[in-house]
C-alpha cells in the first residue's frame, strides 16, 4: 500500500470529518476499537515532564534519565532499585486513578454498540472505565501482572498487594510525590520471587522473548478473532475499524491488519484519530477518515 500525506486539518475539516465518523459509527454494525498510547496520552497519562518530576526526581538527578520510560529499561545496579522504581511507575500508571474522562468518554460513544477492542496499551485502563473485560485483548501485557522472568511457567500474577507495600516501603508523600525523606530502593524481603523457581519475577510487559502469554491472553486473543469471524469484518460485514492513538512503533498489531481488513471488506470505514500521525494509504482513502487532533476533544464533540 501507498501512503497518503499526513493530514493537517482547519477547524472546518476536523468538523466536517467529526460529522463524518459520528455516522460512519452510528450505521456501523459492529466496531473494531484499535487503541495506542496515543489514546492514554490525551487521557493523561504522560510519561514525561511535570508528572514524572513529581514521582521520579530522584532517579532523574541520580541517574540522568528524564521520562518513565527510559526508567524502565535503564540497567539497575541492585534488584531493590529496580523495584523501586517499578513500583511507582505501576503504582501512578495503573492503580491511581485515571488523570481524566477519556475512557468515559469513549465508552459512552460505544457502550451500546458491537464492539471489540484491540490494545497494545498496558495501564488497563479499559476494564477499569467498565469497558466489557470479554471484549478487550491486551496485546502487550499489564502493568498490573508479574510473570517469572525466566520464565519457568506461563503463568501471570496479580500484583497489586506487592506494588502498594513497596510503595509503603519508599516514605513518598501522600500523593506519591518525592519528598526528602523518599528512599530509592526497597527492602530485600519485598523483591517479587517466582513461586515455582524462585527466581526474581518481572513485569508482565512484552520487551522482548520472555513475555509470557498466559492462558487470559490466549483465551482474549481466541475472542478477538472470533469477533472478526462472526461479523465478517474481513470480507462483507459493515465495520468501523477506529484507531485511536497508534503510532508506528508496533504498527503490525494494530494499524497495518486494519488497513488490510479495510482494503478487502468493500462495507468497511476506517478512522483514525492521531494528533500529527492521521493517515491512511491511497488504496483505502476513499473509505477512510483521518483527524488530525487531540483525541479527548475528538470524543468530546462525538457526545454532542
Amino acid at each position: 500500500m501507498h501512503f497518503f500525506q499526513k493530514t493537517h486539518d482547519s477547524e472546518f475539516d476536523k468538523t466536517e470529518k467529526i460529522t463524518r465518523l459520528k455516522n460512519a459509527l452510528d450505521s456501523a454494525d459492529a466496531i473494531v476499537i484499535g487503541a495506542g498510547a496515543g489514546l492514554s496520552t490525551s487521557a493523561g497519562f504522560t510519561y514525561s515532564g511535570e508528572r514524572f518530576e513529581k514521582h521520579f526526581s530522584d532517579f532523574a538527578k541520580k541517574f540522568a534519565f528524564h521520562d518513565m520510560y527510559s526508567g524502565g529499561f535503564y540497567p539497575y545496579d541492585t534488584l531493590e532499585e529496580n523495584w523501586a522504581f517499578w513500583s511507582r511507575n505501576v503504582m501512578i500508571n495503573r492503580y491511581l486513578p485515571i488523570p481524566s474522562g477519556v475512557y468515559d468518554d469513549l465508552l459512552s460513544i460505544v457502550r451500546e454498540k458491537d464492539y471489540f477492542v484491540l490494545t497494545t496499551n498496558v495501564d488497563h485502563c479499559f476494564q477499569r472505565t467498565g469497558f466489557d473485560k470479554k471484549r478487550i485483548f491486551y496485546t502487550q501485557g499489564d502493568y498490573g501482572l508479574f510473570q517469572c522472568s525466566e520464565p519457568c511457567h506461563k503463568k501471570t500474577y496479580d500484583n497489586e498487594e506487592q506494588i502498594r507495600a513497596m510503595i509503603d516501603s519508599q516514605n513518598l508523600a501522600e500523593d506519591l510525590s518525592v519528598t526528602d525523606e523518599t528512599k530509592m530502593t526497597i527492602p530485600t524481603d519485598l523483591i517479587p520471587r517466582c513461586p515455582i523457581c524462585a527466581k526474581p519475577m518481572s513485569m508482565n510487559l512484552r520487551t522482548d522473548d520472555t513475555f509470557v502469554q498466559d492462558e487470559g491472553w490466549d483465551e482474549a486473543a481466541g475472542r478477538y478473532e472470533d469477533f472478526l469471524k462472526e461479523r465478517k469484518a474481513i470480507d462483507s460485514g459493515k465495520v468501523l475499524f477506529l484507531e485511536l492513538g497508534v503510532g508506528s512503533n508496533t504498527p503490525g498489531i494494530i494499524k497495518y491488519p486494519f488497513w488490510q481488513m479495510t482494503h478487502a471488506n468493500p462495507n468497511a470505514t476506517y478512522a483514525c484519530v492521531n494528533f500529527g500521525e492521521a493517515a491512511s494509504p491511497e488504496e483505502i482513502s476513499a473509505k477512510s477518515i483521518c483527524i488530525n487532533g487531540d483525541i479527548g476533544e475528538v470524543l468530546r464533540a462525538m457526545k454532542e
